[in-house]
């Protein structure tokens, strides 16, 4: 598909005279948020070379798209991608060990031998393998000695609800990440994202489109 905007050929196709306002060049967003829906996808596309993805999703019709591409959970939006994609926006507890293992991880992939070739590759994924190991050993030999020094029987139920409450935590913490990815994405916020996948598809329009809109409208009180 073409993404260059092919100005002539869109006014032909709508039937407009060049000067008419909004004018194409000087003002694609006005121009798409009246013509979206009249636009063929080969033509609509050529937007992207003009507009950004967070200028346009001022238009509803965009968002709506992006709305309805979210509800099919996709895997580029999914956890475990957004959370390579997109790390620094986890604002959620990390397992112990985990930044460790990545540091030894990028080391091998980096630094040793200059880095490179499949063996190096294996060897950063030993050591991290290792490190994460060796903190989990840590923690473990750090917990029984603080067991054996704070050794309270009754309070046996206690941490039994401690690592209930820890575990429901981490959910909320997924939770609340997972909605933090879809509404920067919606938003047109989400760099790196593939928007022209959304933004372009007819196939993301809904005949009724209410359901979008209470959803903005409860995002702005």
């Amino acid at each position: 598909m073409d993404r260059d905007l092919q100005e002539a050929a869109i006014l032909s196709y709508i039937g407009l005279p060049p000067e008419h306002e909004p004018r194409l060049n000087s003002s694609p967003v006005e121009f798409l948020h009246e013509y979206l829906y009249v636009l063929p996808p080969h033509l609509v596309a050529g937007f992207s070379s003009v507009t950004t993805p967070k200028q346009r999703s001022v238009i509803t019709g965009i968002r709506n798209r992006r709305l309805a591409y979210t509800d099919t959970r996709p895997k580029q939006l999914g956890f475990a991608e957004a959370m390579s994609r997109w790390p620094h926006l986890w604002s959620g507890r990390v397992r112990h060990g985990e930044k460790a293992a990545q540091e030894e991880r990028e080391w091998a992939e980096s630094g040793f031998l200059g880095g490179g070739g499949q063996q190096v590759g294996k060897l950063g994924t030993l050591l991290a393998d290792y490190e994460e190991e060796r903190e989990a050993e840590r923690m473990r030999r750090f917990r029984r000695e603080q067991a054996v020094e704070e050794f309270v029987p009754e309070e046996e139920e206690d941490s039994e609800s401690e690592g209930e409450l820890k575990e429901e935590s981490l959910e909320e913490d997924r939770a609340t990440f997972e909605r933090r990815i879809k509404e920067l994405f919606i938003y047109g916020l989400l760099e790196g994202a593939d928007y022209d996948l959304v933004d372009w598809s007819e196939q993301y329009d809904v005949e009724d489109d209410r359901e979008q809109e209470r959803y903005f409208d409860e995002d702005d009180e």
